[in-house]
């Protein structure tokens, strides 16, 4: 009976996890493409780069589509077990709620143990590869394309100019290059037709030239006498580079220093390099100030009081300097203090600076978690509320999942942004959708052991009916 329960339960779930985690996937990579289209479009990219940039950045959006997928997903199950009364058999043969979640419980421990595994050594190679392919793409200039009537000047060096272009693309007519000779002039071409083609391993774009004329001239700008030169052709072969348009390979360790780049392990190893940033500046500051205020030196000294002699009060500096020396040491005075000012200045943006790398590695640190941990809150949160609604499909269940995880999404993007800027711990801050949604998550669970009617509207009608009839 139990054995058998266990597997109605993990059969009526694996079917909508599947479709629902391949739907987040597709539509948070999509969501990545709508924030890159300008950068994608009109690139030339080959199907082989397309279809690897998009698996990696599928890859890397895994650990936060699986709370999704599971939050959907456990709403859709116990709804339709709900709608189809399965529910209410099952808890009139004494088996409580907690009972038959948990095997899907279970399940859900094991994919947030994979979520981590995954999370710590296959998403930082990804976003490795990914950063360096998307890099790549952004400096890659636009795919070679001539336009009638148009001067095109992606070609270093070079501006060209088609009239007119048949309609085998490759015929052309009333041709103009100029090329940039860096001297006097710019060399300038004409012709009246030619043959337009890419080499065949794609390094060259090949024009052949017929009946034109190729215009030069070169001398001292300076000097009324130069040469000019005026060459008539009827065939001509002229070659340009394409190389620039080609997709160059970034080497991966360019990024390999970002935090995100990096597991607990290494993000471990880098935080104990940066050491302890408190007392390694206090002690730098000292040391740097040293340079330039005496006084510096004697700062814990432990002068006996009768050692010091009484001073007369004064009420100005100004007072105690001869006149000759005023202006020397008010000079001396001002650099230093102005030294001491740029000393300082540095020091505290350099501890800045630290500090907010030291804050990105434990932010990261803490990332690989909380996403982790997110796939038992989603569930928790799921799992009661289908029971409560009682609706299958992707109606209801749809819009509760969307409120919830735009909640989840909105508390972790404040929670990371109080965190880099300092307003709250990188531990508050970073679980801070767990800190809010777990407390909600029990208290569902508690509405459906209890039976509910959180979300019928009946239950509403009739408590406000009620009321009214009182008053």
């Amino acid at each position: 009976m139990i054995k058998k329960l266990d597997i109605l339960i993990l059969r009526s779930f694996a079917g909508p996890f599947f479709a629902t985690f391949m739907i987040a996937i597709f539509v948070l990579t999509m969501q990545f493409f709508w924030l890159y289209i300008d950068d994608l479009v009109g690139k030339g990219l080959d199907p082989g780069t397309l279809a690897y940039l998009t698996g990696l950045v599928a890859v890397t959006w895994v650990p936060l589509a699986l709370p999704l997928a599971l939050l959907l997903s456990s709403i859709m199950t116990f709804g339709n077990l709900g709608e189809t009364f399965e529910l209410v058999a099952i808890k009139s043969a004494g088996i409580p709620l907690i009972r038959f979640m948990r095997p899907l419980l279970f399940l859900t421990v094991i994919l947030s143990a994979v979520a981590f595994l995954f999370a710590n050594n296959i998403i930082p190679v990804a976003n490795l590869k990914l950063n360096a392919l998307k890099y790549d793409i952004i400096v890659k200039k636009p795919a070679f394309d001539i336009k009638e009537g148009v001067f095109y000047d992606k070609i270093e060096g070079y501006v060209i100019k088609i009239g007119k272009k048949d309609e085998d693309d490759s015929t052309i007519h009333n041709v103009v290059i100029y090329e940039r000779n860096y001297t006097l002039q710019d060399n300038f071409m004409v012709a009246e037709s030619g043959v337009m083609r890419i080499t065949p391993d794609q390094r060259f774009l090949e024009f052949e030239l017929h009946n034109g004329w190729n215009y030069q001239e070169s001398g001292n700008r300076y000097s009324t006498n130069t040469e000019y030169i005026r060459l008539g052709f009827k065939d001509y072969k002229k070659e340009f580079d394409l190389s620039s348009f080609k997709l160059n390979k970034t080497e991966d360790s360019l990024f390999k220093y970002d935090p995100k780049m990096l597991s607990i392990r290494q993000i471990n190893k880098a935080l104990d390099s940066l050491g302890d940033l408190g007392n390694k500046y206090y002690s730098r500051s000292v040391h740097d100030l040293a340079n330039f205020e005496g006084f510096v030196k004697y700062r814990d000294s432990a002068w006996p009081a009768s050692q010091i002699q009484p001073v007369k009060k004064i009420k100005n500096l100004a007072e105690v300097i001869p006149d000759s020396l005023k202006i020397q040491v008010f000079d001396r005075a001002f650099s230093s203090v102005s030294s001491t000012k740029s000393v300082a200045e540095l020091a505290s943006a350099d501890f800045a600076s630290k500090t907010d790398m030291v804050r990105k590695h434990w932010i990261e640190w803490h990332r690989k978690i909380t996403l982790s941990f997110a796939c038992v809150v989603m569930f928790i949160i799921g799992a009661p509320l289908g029971s409560i609604i009682r609706k299958g499909g992707l109606g209801s269940p749809l819009i509760f999942a969307i409120a919830f995880f735009v909640l989840f999404n909105m508390l972790n993007t404040f929670g990371e942004k109080f965190a880099k800027q300092g307003v709250t711990s990188v531990f508050t801050g970073m679980w801070l959708s767990s800190i809010v949604l777990m407390p909600i998550g029990i208290f569902l669970t508690y509405k459906a052991m209890k039976d509910s009617q959180l979300f019928n509207k009946e239950f509403y009608y009739r408590l406000i009916k009620r009321v009214g009839k009182k008053k």
